[in-house]
This record gives C-alpha cells, structure tokens and sequence, in this order.
C-alpha cells in the first residue's frame, strides 16, 4: 500500500522458508532456564495444591467426587477462610484509596484523621504516588511508637525502620545484603526444621548454605541451645555460618518461645558472632494462657548493653498474619538494629531497586501499628472485632489439638499459638513402600490421597523438613469451627482407613 515499507526480496525469501517450518525452537526450555529456579520447591504452593486446582475444575464440570468441595487448609489465608475484615482498618484504607469518602459522614472521625495523615505523606496527597524507598516516614514514625508500646518502652528508631512488601520482602532483603564468599566461606544460614519454605527457597535462590538445627518435637518444638551449638559445629567444615533465623510463634509447628529460651538464643548469638533475624509475624496469635509472646529486642535490650550495643537483629511483622489476615496487601515491616552505618545505605540502595513497598499496603501497616485506642470512635467496635477473632482463633487451636490426639496413629502436640497444626502421623511401612515405588516422600503419598478421597488439601511435612522417618502435615485452624470440625472428621475417617489399607 502506498506509505507502507516494502519487504526486501531477502525478507520474502526468508519468510516463506520460516512458514515451511513448523515451528521455532525455544529460546527457553527445561535445560536452558535457570537451574536455581528449576530446584526451588515451595511446598505451601506445591503440587499438591496444583492438584487441588485440577480437582477443583473437574467438580465445576460436574464430575463426580467422594465430596462436593476441596477445602484448602494448606495456607494461612484467614479471609479466604472466611474471617470477616476489621472495618476500621478497612476504613482507613479505603478513605486513603479514595479521599472523596473523607467529606462523607458515613465514615468515623478517627479513621479520616489517620487518613489525612497518611495521605499528607504520600507525594500529591495520593496512594497512587510512590514513596520514598524505605517508606513514608509518618507511618514510620507509627511503627517506632508501637514497638516501644508492645516492648515497654524500649526505644525504637523510625530510621531502623522500613517498610516492605509482607514479611518475606523484608527477609529475602536483609538475606541478600548478608550472602556472600565462596566454597567454604560461602555464608551458611542457620534455620530451624521444620520451617516455614520461605528460607530454604530464599537461601537457595541466593546460592549460600542452608545450615538445619531441629526443633525438639518430644519437648513441644523446643529451641535447644545444644542442638544449634551442633548445627553451627557441624557448618563450619562446609560454610561460614553467620546468621540465625528464628520464627516466634513458629510456623509450621505452633510453639511460643519462652523467655529463658529466648535469653539462651540471643547469648548463643552474641557468643558465635551470629546476624539473629526473628519472624515475630504471629505475635498476636497467642492462645495458650501458660505463654506469652516476647519480642527478641526488649529481651536483647533487657540483657544489658553489651548485648543491646552489639548484636545485629532484624526483626519482621506483617499485616497478613494476626487478627488482620489482611494477605493481599502485602504489609509489613522490619526493624534492623546495630547495623553498621555504611551498610544502612546499602539496604536502602537494595530497597530503592523494587522502589517502594506496595502503598496501599503501608497505609493497612499503619492501622495495625496505630489502632483506635481508649476514648476514639472507633475503639469499642475495634476492640470487640480483634478480640472475637482472637478468641474464635483460640477455641479452635484447643479443639484441633483435642480431635487430632483422639485420632488412632496421630499425635499434635500443644498449638499454643500461630494458625497451624502439624501433627505426626504412623504411616504403615507397606505405604512407605509404594510411595517410594511412586518416587514420593511417604508424607506427600499421604497428602495426595487425603485429596482426592475427602477434599482436604494439606502439607506434607517433608515440604517443611522433619526428622528423616517420622512423618508430619501442615493444615491451617482458619476455616469456621462448623467447617473445621467436618475437615478434622474427615482427616479422622481417611486415617483409620489408610492404616487399615496398609496394615
């Protein structure tokens, strides 16, 4: 057509060669891609819940299933669960989300000056603007005072501070600035098992050394002191161990660290020179009245200043986990302190790569850190929400523990705090044969048939690490108590008849 370039003859002759071809070959493919990625395994998300979605479709076509729906307790996502939003948080965003709402009557007066305020950090008054790399400072702020709040007044720097994408952002940095060094001083991180799949995924994906220390399970998931002395022993002839990860309340296996263990932990840094890094992300989900939730810096703190002054901590909360399950905004934020000041630039510069943390995220981190208190609007409804999901959180981790221990061939151990169970399960040695025949972990055989003959789409164990012969899974407490008590007559039923199958 005029106006149009024409092909070279060359161009032609080179496409009519090109169509007599089927196809190209791929530039990317199984053998090509990165090795590193192709290892990863992340086991909340795995192939069984890939399964679960196979099955899940087939039910939409209406085919015929042993159940009418899957139910997936392989992850802690509350509001899919059913948990109901805390409306003042969802207040607060949606008036930063859209500040026409602010002139509306419909809206309490608490929630629209934690919006102006919000909005008054963001560039143009808009959550659509980024922000500065570390985060909006006044949310900053917030999270400093809530910190010293929850720690009794231990003080706490905005500047320490920085907001980031969930948790794991937060982890996954800190993790990077940490790695480094080849063979035998290739740095080893040190993690417990079971563990939650974000560190063995990260630490692989960063090529450094995934150092193991066992949680003792007969001690309900205990952090032995001894045991990690021997994880770091064992390291040195492989790696450079130099950072401790440590998840209070852990996940998957529900334990609250106590205060002395806590002590012993934070004196076993100091001593081996060790980066401690604590996941504290289920600090509000606290349900057994013999423990209490103790943040690893008012206890540094509280061990003196040789302590306070020298060991290097990063700590981690979120907005996904607690009484907010608020997963899809993807909160969160650490504190890093005692780190050298010339690595603080470092990290920023790191942060500023992704540029800024989701804002509408930052805003829902605000509302956690800064609630409705005595004498607000909003307190009393506040108040009575968080509390009644603590609560129902509360009864549900007493009743999973009770049905499991009732169940012939499983055993749970206390659930004093998190949103998980992760019970040990007998498996027959004739299902240990076929799973290996199959090339599975005899967990995973066990989780695959808990699919497909009830719906239940659980966690093997070996997903999270575990004493090589003893077998675990993981499934959420979120689910209603109507619903959860089905699931838990459920797992009880399958499992009387897989003993039976394979006895």
């Amino acid at each position: 057509r005029p106006g149009t370039a024409r092909w070279s003859s060359a161009a032609e002759a080179s496409a009519v060669h090109i169509s007599e071809k089927t196809s190209r070959e791929k530039i990317l493919t199984l053998e090509s891609m990165n090795p590193l990625v192709k290892s990863l395994e992340y086991a909340v998300r795995g192939p069984i819940v890939l399964k679960a979605g196979e099955i899940e479709k087939e039910l939409r076509k209406g085919i015929k299933k042993p159940f009418t729906e899957v139910i997936k307790a392989n992850i802690g996502d509350a509001h899919a669960m059913g948990q109901r939003p805390i409306t003042f948080l969802r207040q607060v965003v949606a008036l930063c989300t859209y500040p026409n709402l602010l002139d509306s009557p419909s809206f309490p007066e608490d929630a629209k000056k934690r919006a102006r305020r919000i909005l008054q950090g963001c560039g143009g008054n808009s959550l659509g603007s980024y922000t500065a790399s570390q985060g909006i400072n006044c949310i900053r702020e917030d999270v400093a005072s809530y910190i010293e709040r929850r720690d009794g007044g231990v003080p706490a720097d905005p500047d320490n501070i920085y907001l980031t994408t969930g948790a794991s952002d937060g982890i996954t940095s800190i993790l990077k600035i940490l790695v480094s060094g080849g063979g035998k001083s290739r740095t080893g991180v040190m993690i417990p098992i079971p563990q939650y799949p974000l560190y063995s995924v990260a630490i692989s994906d960063l090529e450094a050394i995934q150092v193991n220390y066992y949680l003792n399970e007969e001690k309900c998931w205990a952090l032995d002191v001894n045991e990690l002395r021997r994880a770091l022993n064992e390291s040195k002839a492989y790696c450079n161990p130099k950072v401790l990860c440590i998840i209070n309340p852990g996940n998957p296996t529900g334990q609250v660290q106590n205060r002395k263990c806590i002590e012993d932990v934070i004196h076993f840094a100091w001593e081996e020179k060790l980066f401690l890094l604590a996941d504290e992300v289920y600090q509000d989900n606290v349900y057994s009245e013999e423990c209490q939730f103790h943040s690893f810096k008012k206890i540094l703190y509280e061990m003196g200043p040789e302590y306070y002054n020298n060991v290097e901590l990063a700590s981690f909360h979120s907005t996904s986990k607690g009484y907010m399950g608020e997963c899809g905004y993807r909160g969160g934020y650490m504190e890093v302190i005692n780190l050298h000041p010339e690595i603080k630039g470092q990290l920023v510069k790191l942060l500023s790569v992704r540029l800024c943390a989701p804002v509408s995220g930052q805003a829902a981190m605000d509302v956690v850190v800064n609630p409705p208190v005595p004498g607000e609007e909003s307190y009393s409804q506040f108040i009575k929400e968080k509390e009644s999901v603590l609560n129902n959180l509360a009864q549900k981790a007493k009743m999973t523990e009770g049905m499991l221990n009732k169940i012939p061939g499983i055993h749970c151990n206390p659930l004093q705090g998190a949103m998980y169970a992760f019970p040990q399960i007998f498996i027959p040695s004739k299902a240990i044969e076929e799973a290996k025949a199959h090339k599975m972990e005899p967990d995973m055989l066990y989780c695959i048939k808990l699919l497909e003959e009830t719906g239940i789409c659980a966690v093997p164990g070996s997903g999270f690490g575990q004493r090589e012969g003893s077998y675990h899974f993981r499934i959420t407490i979120l689910p209603p108590v109507e619903k959860l008590k089905i699931l838990l007559e459920k797992v009880k039923d399958f499992h009387i008849k897989f003993l039976q199958k394979y006895a």
